[in-house]
């Protein structure tokens, strides 16, 4: 894997360890319980929950990127990165947006036809 010096560079390299569709509809998942299970932790203030807002956000991705999308999840060598990365992805699908961002990284034959995302 090539190094990457700033996230710009490294954000078209995420979406295209992201081509397949399933895949990020299974980070989107995972990002939604994450979200969730952080939110209810804090209103019901039950600190210990707050162990599980990391595993139910990473479990969804990363069992995706081992049987979908079939490649290393950029989270062992960029996990800031990756993190931040996620959420734009979700943020970006959330508003329409991400379809541009896909084409302009060179994701097309995956998720052109399979998804409405902008």
């Amino acid at each position: 894997m090539r190094e990457y010096k700033t996230f710009g560079e490294f954000w078209p390299f995420y979406l295209r360890e992201h081509s397949d569709p399933a895949t990020r509809g299974w980070h989107y998942v995972g990002s939604t319980l994450a979200i969730g299970v952080l939110l209810y932790a804090l209103f019901t203030q039950t600190w210990l929950l707050l162990l599980a807002v990391p595993v139910s956000g990473y479990f969804f991705a990363w069992v995706s990127h081992a049987f979908v999308e079939r490649n290393k999840p950029a989270t062992f060598t960029y996990p800031l990165w990756s993190l931040i990365a996620d959420y734009k992805m979700f943020g970006m699908f959330l508003m329409g947006k991400l379809g541009p961002e896909l084409e302009r990284a060179g994701v097309t034959a995956k998720s052109s036809a399979a998804e409405a995302e902008g």
